[in-house]
Order: structure tokens, then sequence, then C-alpha cells
């Protein structure tokens, strides 16, 4: 037999137990009914959630800028002279109480000045003594010339009867005639005196006010010699020099007052006007109360100061807003000062606040009961652009819910309209989202904590500045 023929006997002897098997599946298969096929499950999509639920939302807002003192006082010379003192802390840096004279200029040339006057003043007060005791002196002799001048006229009038009669000659007539008129004539020149009197009284008047007024002049002249602090402050520029010339005009010093110091910190628009109450009648206002609606708006202000190992900061208070606003970042200065920046330092904890500092501002406004927030990134964009927010349904089911925005504040948002308070909002990124999916939320209490702890300024608005010229909605997320 041949090896080819052996190889079909062999596949041949394989046929029958396979025969076998098949029959008996068939047999086995027959007798059951076949298996139910199970449904496919549905996978839950794990998520955080928050609740929300109605708070006192404290509006904020954050601004940086540079510390400057509220009161600058430049000693500017007002007199010319040699700088004869020069006080030993007049170097910058160091802090002078009000009243201590810093500067002296040379005072001889001015009290010289005001001796001369006083000299000159003596001589008119003489002369009005003089005056009044001349003008005594002739009216008492006006007094005898009249009584003369009566007595010549009477004697006058006698020789001219006696004439006519032919009793005296006409050179009696012409010698009492001569008598009349010369003691007339005296009489005229006094009149004239007493008239005068007047008229030199109110010149003489006259350079005593001169005098008085050239003697104030250089006893201020005199006292401007002394250049003394009017508050307590800091010298910021010395620049006067014992021995130097002082010009008028010259600029001596410059003293930074420490009782308060302000910052103007840019604040954008937006996230400065939900701070403003709208219940201020601003246009019923007389102008003279303007200038107060700032305080009216019942904002608190704190500066902040951030230097990695030392941070600090200081109550303040809203003292006015800039005239203007830029155009550019669209932001408004805001101004708030602090009382007494010196006197609240702690050694080692915090120090002075010092001009040129560059600090943070923050300001809060009057609480808003009742408010809803979420988290920023719990605010996402519609198909139409309109924002919305995901919600874990009482199913666990995602519900998209189109909202109305109201302000956005560091990492949260205000929702005006759209949710309930006991709404659970889903702040884990779903990609993809779709209407009805199942979800297996857990609250995230951490997230919660914060969120809430911020909406009612708990702490500082950390990453409001980031968005300070961001739009009141930016924080919505595609």
């Amino acid at each position: 037999m041949t090896d080819r023929r052996k190889t079909w006997l062999k596949r041949l002897l394989i046929l029958p137990p396979v025969l076998a098997g098949a029959a008996v599946l068939v047999w086995l298969a027959g007798g059951r009914e076949a298996p139910e096929q199970a449904p496919p499950a549905e996978a839950a999509q794990a998520v955080r959630v928050v609740e929300v639920r109605p708070i006192d939302f404290v509006p904020r807002a954050v601004g940086h800028g540079f510390v400057e003192p509220g009161q600058v006082w430049e000693a500017v010379a007002e007199v010319s002279g040699e700088i004869v003192y020069r006080h030993p802390d007049l170097e910058r840096g160091q802090l002078i109480a009000a009243g201590t004279v810093i500067l002296r200029i040379d005072p001889s040339d001015y009290e010289l000045a005001i001796a001369r006057i006083d000299a000159a003043l003596e001589g008119i007060e003489a002369q009005l003594a003089e005056l009044d005791l001349t003008e005594t002196n002739t009216e008492a002799s006006l007094e005898l010339e009249r009584r003369a001048l009566a007595l010549a006229e009477q004697d006058l009038a006698r020789q001219r009867t006696l004439r006519a009669r032919g009793s005296a000659s006409q050179a009696a007539v012409d010698a009492a005639e001569r008598t009349m008129l010369t003691i007339r004539q005296r009489v005229q020149e006094l009149e004239n005196a007493l008239t005068l009197i007047p008229a030199q009284r109110r010149a003489l008047a006259a350079e005593r006010a001169r005098l008085r007024a050239e003697r104030e002049e250089a006893a201020l002249d005199l006292e401007r010699t002394a250049i003394a602090t009017p508050f307590d402050g800091r010298v910021a520029e010395a620049a006067g020099e014992q021995g130097e010339y002082a010009a008028p005009g010259q600029v001596l010093a410059v003293i930074d007052g420490i009782a308060t110091a302000e910052v103007a910190a840019q604040i954008a628009i937006n996230h400065l006007a939900p701070l403003i109450p709208r219940d201020i009648p601003i246009a019923d206002l007389p102008a003279g109360e303007l200038g107060g609606v700032p305080e009216r708006f019942g904002i608190d202000a704190v500066v902040r100061l951030d230097l990695g190992a030392v941070q600090a900061e200081w109550d303040a208070r809203l003292a006015r807003l800039s005239a203007a606003i830029d155009p550019q970042t669209r932001t408004v200065g805001a101004i708030v000062s602090v009382d007494d920046p010196y006197r609240q330092a702690i050694p080692g904890i915090r120090p002075p606040l010092a001009k040129n500092m560059y600090v943070a501002v923050e300001l809060s406004g009057r609480p808003r009961p009742g408010t809803l927030v979420v988290p920023r990134v719990a605010v996402h964009r519609g198909p139409d652009g309109r924002p919305v927010v995901y919600v874990a349904g009482p199913d666990d089911r995602l519900r998209i819910r189109p909202v109305d925005t109201g302000t956005t504040q560091s990492d949260l948002t205000v929702i005006a309209d759209g949710l309930e308070p006991g709404d659970r909002v889903v702040v884990t990124d779903l990609i993809p989202a779709i209407e009805g999916m199942l979800l297996a939320p857990t609250p995230d209490e951490a997230l919660t904590g914060r969120l809430y702890g911020e909406a009612r300024a708990a702490g500082p608005a950390a990453g409001a500045t980031a968005g300070a010229t961001a739009g009141a909605t930016a924080g919505a997320t595609d």
C-alpha cells in the first residue's frame, strides 16, 4: 500500500467521531430554549456638584496703585538772604514734628528795616502832636485877632463919624482904616492856617498808615526768615544748606505729611458699578453736596501690601473718585485714604505705609441678601451664545439651564435668573454634555466653602485683579 493511500485512510477514520459529536450537540440544543440577551447597562458620569443657596453677597472690586502722602508741603523761600541755620534732622527720610524750624535765613536786613520804619513812625507821631498844638495855639490867636478886628472896625467907624462932623482929620481916618485892614489880614492868615491843618493831619495820617503797612510787611518778611513745618511729616527732599544764598521762590525742602496716605487705584468700571447703591438721589443733590457722594456709597476699603515674606493690610475709606475715565483701559481712579499710616506700623509685622509702595486696594459694597452665586467655571456658552449652567436634576440626569448672569467677581458669578435654591450645579467639565445623560454627582464641599466664603468677603478677592479690565461675563467658558 502506497503512502498516499495510507494518508486518505487516516482522514476517513476522523469523520465518524466528528459526526457523532455533532449529533449529540443537535440533540442537546433541541431540548432547551435559546438564552435571552440582556440590554446594555447605562454608565453614569461621575461629576462634582455645588448646591446653590441664597446668601448675603458682598460685591467687591480690586485695583492697584502707588501710595502717596495725603499732604505735601514745599518749603519755598519767600525772602532772600543767607541760610544761617539748618536743622540737624533735615535729611531725607527723617521724621519732623509740626512747628519745627528747619531753616532760618539771615534776619539782619529785615530787623534793620523794621528799626528804620519805627523811627519814621515816631517822627510822624511827633509831627501830629505838634500839629495838634499848633492848631490849639492858632485858634487862640485867631480869637484874639477877631476881638482886635472888632475894636479896629469900631474905631474906624468913630473916626469917620468925627470926620463927617469936622472934628477929625482925614489922616486920622486913614490911620484907623490901615489898622483895621492889618488886623483883618492877620485874621485871614490865621483862618487859612486853621483850614490847612486838617489836610496836613490827613497827609501825616496817610504817611503813618503807609509806614505801618511797610512795618507789617517787614515784620512778615522777618517772620518768613524762619521756615517751620506746618504738620508732622517726613523729609522727602532737602536742598537748602547752611551758608548758601536763598532766592525768593527757591524750593529748599519737601515734606510729606504722615497724618494720612492716599492710593489712587484704577478700578474697572464694570467692577465698580455694582458697588454703588442706586438709591442715592444724585440728581436732586445741590452742587455743594456732590463732593460728599462717595462717602454716602457705604463702601468699605482695605489696602493690602504683599512683599512675599511680609503681608499687611490697613483699613481705609473711599475719599473720592477721579475726574476722568481712562478711555483705553475703561478704568476710573478710586482714591482711598488711610489715617495714621506710620503710627499703625508694627516692627517686623507691618511696615509704615510709605510713599511709592505698590499696593492692592479692595472695595466692598453693601451686602445683597438672597443672591445666588456659582463658580465662574460652571458658566458655559450655549449653542446660541447665551450663558448656560449644567444642573444635576432630581433623577441625577443632566439638565442644561439657560441663565442670566450678573456680576462676575474673581472666581464666582452671580446668577440673576435661571436657577433656584437647592439646584445642584455641575462644576466638572463634561465633554460632551448631553441633555438627559446619567450623572453620579458628588458634593464638592471644599469648593462650596471657598465659593461662599469669597461671596461673603471672608478673605481677599483672589484673582480679582487679573480680571480688572475684563467684561462682566468674561468668565463664561465655551
